[in-house]
């Protein structure tokens, strides 16, 4: 029986690889949140135009704050239109600042029990450095790295999943190995 499996978890916390991995092992197709998700935004109003206009007065803090809603949204409407997937969500559609967002993306996924949160290390202060190190690899744009740390350290992840899976000194296949073993 195919079932919905959901990974979620801060940036470069290897969500998207250990997707594939179990897509392939399971054969049940993968969904990518992040590359359906603004389709998602725009049926109720996201606007490229207003994105800009907030980028250009509060910057992307005003863009993330801007994004939220729409955010929610497409959680919802993606696993809606990809049912029995296995889908990674993009570190920030699990994240969320305002309490009524958080309750409505825990309405959501309450009926969902494969939600596995990804993380390094138990310890967070570990998490933040062996994510800032992955991360390093393609920025040193100092703002993502304390955008993960808050992902890292927010209570939204920790609410939202059902299982946490710590994945220092594991490879991506033995992660997803591990996820298919705690399959609901």
């Amino acid at each position: 029986m195919k079932k919905t499996v959901i990974l979620i978890g801060p940036i470069c916390s290897g969500k998207t690889t250990v997707a594939e991995r179990i897509s392939n092992k399971l054969d049940i197709p993968q969904c990518s949140i992040d590359d359906v998700c603004f389709d998602y935004y725009k049926e109720i109003g996201f606007s490229k135009e207003q994105q800009e206009r907030i980028r250009q007065k509060d910057g992307f803090q005003g863009v993330y704050t801007y994004w939220k809603p729409f955010e929610v949204h497409a959680v919802k409407r993606v696993l809606e239109d990809y049912p029995n997937y296995i889908h990674d969500f993009g570190a920030g559609h699990s994240v969320y600042e305002d309490e009524s967002l958080l309750q409505k993306a825990q309405v959501v996924l309450e009926e969902y029990e494969n939600i596995f949160l990804l993380l390094p290390s138990l310890d967070i202060n570990q998490s933040v450095n062996t994510l800032a190190e992955r991360i390093s690899k393609f920025t040193d744009d100092q703002s993502i790295f304390k955008l993960n740390e808050h992902f890292i350290k927010h209570k939204s992840n920790r609410i939202l999943s059902k299982h946490v899976i710590y994945t220092n000194g594991k490879s991506a296949e033995e992660v997803a190995q591990q996820i298919i073993g705690n399959i609901n």
